[in-house]
């Protein structure tokens, strides 16, 4: 992907608006696992992912989720930096893949959805392989988390984030000066 300098600034301003929003939005949904928190932050990523295509959205994904767990998420370090770039890297790849090959409203739904899905399964993945390590506990005691709190989750947090993401996208980016069929993806 070849970024000109007019990219790199959108998407600085859109990683900055990821890090503002979980720093003023943040809060646990389920009580028995207060360490996963709703926030907003992924949506300017989700946005970065349609206007710039899968790779720049992992390149915003892989900037935001270092800045942020360097700074206002620093409490989950190297493991909460890890956690959101699998999680929001997975979502916009999948995403950003869909929409690229159908840069419409329909092509917008079907990716967003296919984005959930798959970002809700790779956590319960990652969840299985991290979280023992985070909260110092057996594997065997978070497999019982899995339907009752993982799963609904991350369907949860992506399921907003990406409907939101689908009514403000167009309004965004023509905030952000650029056209939606102006943009020039990897192929």
């Amino acid at each position: 992907m070849k970024i000109k300098t007019k990219q790199l600034t959108q998407m600085a301003v859109l990683a900055a608006m990821s890090i503002l929003l979980v720093y003023l939005i943040h809060f646990p949904i389920f009580p028995a696992a207060p360490y996963l928190e709703y926030d907003p932050a992924d949506i300017p990523i989700f946005i970065g992912a349609f206007m710039f295509g899968p790779v720049g959205g992992l390149i915003l994904a892989a900037v935001a989720a270092i800045i942020q767990g360097l700074t206002v998420s620093s409490a989950s370090g190297v493991i909460g930096i890890i956690m959101h770039f699998f999680a929001t890297g997975s979502f916009v790849l999948v995403a950003g893949l869909i929409y690229q090959k159908n840069r419409s409203r329909k092509g917008a739904v079907i990716g967003l959805i296919a984005g959930v899905i798959t970002m809700t399964v790779m956590m319960v993945i990652w969840n299985l392989v991290f979280t023992p390590i985070f909260l110092g506990m057996p594997r065997e005691a978070v497999i019982p988390m899995i339907l009752p709190i993982i799963v609904p989750f991350n369907l949860l947090k992506a399921g907003i984030n990406g409907a939101v993401t689908f009514v403000i996208y167009k309004s965004v980016s023509k905030v952000l000066g650029l056209e939606i069929n102006e943009v020039n993806v990897a192929k």
